[in-house]
């Protein structure tokens, strides 16, 4: 600042500066502009225009601002009105007060001068006299300048460019545009703004109403008209005083005019409400982090992430990079670590700029390997974990607590149930609280009542989760893992074809959807499954182990009906081994017999048969006869597979014992129709149709629809052998369709192979063709061996009556499955083999 003797003096009439603690009364009032025109009226809306800006700026009321210089409001109400002459003194206090430098204390000087200079020239108005309008200021654009590496938003950004066509209809065009953190809401206006600036000549505003701005409140909207009313030339001292007043003045010194405003990061409708204007001319674009439902009128554009190809567009201009062929799938990698985020990819690639020599290939797979992504992605002053932590601070407490738990769920989303159970609440709340973080851009709704967080913005909540205390994030996560397991084993008790002997029953929840048919058990298996696969592998990796145990077991029935059957392996591998290991031997045995049943569907025979028969071992020193029999029964299908007949005739009859003994109905018509299938296998096609009658009159007695599927499906077999066909057909047909019903793909597979050799039996071959090409599709679809190889056996002999070179490709590959997994059929299908390939087939 100058040395004060290098500053004009204070002129005759210009007050000193009060004491700090003397009202404004006791002040003198001096009008700044008396009247004056030109170069004093000019100066002393400069003064006030600055103050007003540093006052807005500095987030400060007209009482926050008099109490710091030692005034009534009053005083600076009249000082940015130009009502009140500005002093030296209070120039350099205010200066002093907003950090400014000599911003003011210039601006008095210019004040200063310009009005000695008037009083020497003109005599002294009255100061009773009202100074003249001055002609409106040439309305011009505040727009930042336009992004030079704007990349992709045809789509939207052809929406927002169509938005000024709407210029004619009876009510302003509004659009609101809104996304989470780093999405690129304000790059895309600004960069539609550019392009539609010469369709409003009367002006073009850009306002920051900073709703995340780091150190900053948001915008208050009456500062925000005041800066705006300056700007099209209303006098600082002309201002209305209420919000009211200067909105309806913004509204009508705008009427008839074409003017772009864009109301950047907004908090909310009730701070953009009072800055639209009334013209149906004028053009309204809105960005926010929040989707502003209660804006009437306003036409929503939510923003989601880039598209793939979009963002490795942005990544490869960014990086000044021209990909070569090997480059294109680090590219997509490094785009698809980013979340397909804008912010992400032009912070990520700004470094890749700077670098020429790095190979892309290699800083891809660093950034993969990255312990800590959040932080790879930040500059000096851009970071996306700093945009996420203004989202999360400008939460309210609770919805602060749901999104950090929101970090502690392992799965890909959650619906309010889960929720509920993860953070404590009632249901209904959290459904309240999920929607509130949705209109908040912090989670996504894929579909109905589902959600799931960003990839990275999961990552930035989980960092989050240090801020509560390890026991209450242990709790919470136990809760989750009670919620899921306990849903899971009442749908699996809809589910299963066979008694289950589950460990412990889960405590209930407070709440859980109610599932009271297979098909519910079914819909909610399907969503959840992902989910449940999540947390049986967050078990085994972090402080809960045992909870795998019963999760497991709860999940295997729909793991045994829908596949992949490797996952399921792996899961009822670790589950026996974690049982093993903490002493829990109903557990072991439970696992292992799931495990047994999974080997036995992939084709390993020979562990299939081993597994089983350690359960049955535990079943019985634990004196668990349920246990027993079913081990006794999957033992049975095993031998049953390998051709040993008389050892599964035996095994089925051990179990078909136990089970009555048991009064267990649902395991003695299990048994039943496998002695049944014995029968048919060695010939006895009488007590073959006799044992899965009685099966099917228990299945339809017990409402069980999967073993009605089944117990058909082997009546229909029987009668396929005893070539009655028509019936045999309707038999078939009614099985594939209570499989379909029930959503058993592997046992609609086999009924439609089924199909496919009643109709090569009958002679109808090409429809046998047509058939057993579906059975092949179901059985690749669940991946189920022997169902694969049935299909490319059927069909191989279907091909050979028209074209022998297909119908050894098809066998080959079929011998290939059965060798592979041991089965019972090999030896047919390679002496067909042989037949064909020798031309005596």
């Amino acid at each position: 600042m100058p040395d004060e003797a290098t500053d004009p003096p204070l002129a005759e009439d210009e007050p000193h500066s009060p004491p700090p603690d003397r009202a404004l009364e006791n002040s003198v009032l001096v009008p700044a502009v008396d009247g004056a025109d030109g170069p004093v009226r000019q100066a002393a809306e400069a003064f006030a225009a600055e103050l007003i800006r540093l006052r807005t700026a500095a987030k400060l009321s007209q009482l926050a601002l008099a109490q710091r210089l030692g005034y009534d409001k009053t005083y600076v109400t009249h000082l940015e009105r130009c009502t009140q002459a500005p002093t030296q003194p209070v120039a350099r206090q205010a200066d002093q007060v907003f950090g400014s430098g000599e911003a003011l204390t210039r601006l008095w000087r210019a004040y200063h001068t310009a009005r000695t200079a008037s009083r020497r020239q003109q005599p002294q108005r009255p100061t009773s006299q009202a100074p003249p309008r001055p002609a409106p200021a040439a309305l011009h654009s505040t727009l930042p300048r336009d992004i030079a590496a704007f990349t992709g938003r045809e789509g939207e950004l052809h929406r927002l460019l169509r938005a000024a066509e709407a210029g004619h209809a009876p009510v302003i065009s509004i659009h609101t545009i809104d996304g989470m953190a780093g999405v690129g809401k304000t790059a895309l206006v600004t960069h539609a703004a550019h392009q539609l600036a010469a369709r409003y000549p009367d002006g073009h505003r850009f306002v920051d109403l900073h709703a995340h701005t780091a150190g900053q409140p948001p915008a208050d909207p009456s500062d925000v008209l005041a800066t705006l009313l300056i700007s099209i030339g209303i006098s600082p001292q002309n201002l209305p005083d209420t919000l009211e007043e200067r909105a309806a003045m913004w509204r009508d010194r705008l009427a008839g005019s074409k003017m772009l405003l864009i109301l950047d990061n907004a908090a909310g409708p009730d701070q953009v409400e009072p800055l639209l204007p009334a013209s149906q001319e004028c053009l309204v674009l809105v960005t926010s982090r929040r989707r502003l439902i209660a804006l009437d009128g306003a036409e929503p554009l939510p923003l989601d992430t880039l598209p793939p190809d979009q963002a490795a567009r942005l990544f490869t201009r960014l990086a000044r990079r021209t990909p070569t062929d090997t480059d294109h799938t680090a590219v997509a990698e490094a785009v698809r670590l980013c979340g397909h985020l804008p912010l992400a990819i032009t912070l990520l690639a700004g470094r890749l700029a700077h670098h020429p020599a790095w190979d892309l290939t290699t800083f891809t797979d660093e950034f993969a390997t990255a312990q800590d992504r959040l932080s790879e992605l930040e500059t000096s002053n851009r970071a996306v974990a700093a945009a996420f932590d203004l989202s999360y601070q400008d939460l309210p407490p609770h919805l602060q607590h749901l999104f950090r738990h929101l970090g502690l769920h392992p799965g890909p989303d959650i619906d309010p149930y889960a929720t509920a159970a993860l953070t404590n609440v009632p249901l209904a709340q959290a459904r309240r609280h999920l929607e509130s973080l949705y209109a908040d851009h912090l989670i996504e709704e894929p579909t109905p009542r589902r959600y799931r967080l960003h990839d990275l913005l999961s990552e930035y909540a989980h960092t989050l989760t240090t801020h509560d205390r390890a026991d209450t994030r242990a709790q919470a996560t136990q809760r989750l893992l009670n919620y899921y397991t306990h849903t899971a084993q009442t749908a699996d008790h809809h589910l299963s074809a066979t008694p289950r002997s589950h460990t412990h029953p889960t405590p209930a929840p407070d709440t859980s959807p109610e599932l009271a048919t297979r098909e519910h058990a079914l819909a909610w298996m399907r969503t959840e499954y992902p989910n449940l696969l999540a947390c049986a592998h967050h078990t085994t990796n972090h402080t809960h182990p045992t909870s795998l145990i019963p999760l497991a077991h709860a999940m295997a029935t729909y793991a045994e009906q829908q596949g992949p059957w490797d996952q399921a392996l792996t899961l009822h591998h670790t589950a026996a081994n974690t049982a093993h290991h903490t002493n829990n031997r109903l557990g072991e045995a439970n696992a292992l017999w799931d495990l047994g049943r999974v080997r036995r569907l992939t084709g390993d025979y020979a562990g299939a048969g081993e597994l089983p028969g350690q359960a049955l071992e535990l079943y019985r020193t634990l004196g668990n006869r349920l246990g027993e029999a079913n081990a006794l029964q999957e033992l049975g299908r095993v031998r049953d597979l390998t051709s040993d007949f008389a050892g599964a005739r035996e095994l089925f009859g051990q179990a078909l014992e136990l089970y009555r003994t048991l009064g267990n109905r649902l395991g003695e018509a299990n048994a039943l129709r496998d002695l049944g299938r014995v029968r048919r296998l060695t010939g006895d096609y009488a007590g073959a149709g006799e044992l899965p009658g009685q099966a099917l009159e228990l299945y339809r007695t017990l409402g069980d629809r999967l073993g009605e599927a089944n117990a058909l499906q082997d009546l229909g077999r029987v009668q396929t052998e005893l070539r009655g066909f028509t019936t045999a057909t309707d038999l078939l047909a009614r099985s594939r369709t209570l499989f379909a019903e029930v959503g058993d793909t592997q046992g609609e597979a086999e009924a439609v192979n089924s199909t496919g050799a009643l109709l090569a039996r009958s002679g109808e071959t090409q429809r046998a063709l047509d058939t057993y090409q579906q059975a092949l599709h179901l059985a690749r679809q669940v991946r189920s061996p022997l169902d694969e190889a049935h299909a490319l056996e059927g069909t191989a002999r279907c091909q050979a009556h028209t074209d022998t070179l297909a119908a050894l490709i098809s066998l080959r590959e079929a011998v290939t499955i059965y060798q592979r997994i041991g089965a019972a059929e090999t030896a047919t299908a390679t002496e067909y083999l042989t037949q064909l390939e020798a031309g005596q087939a």
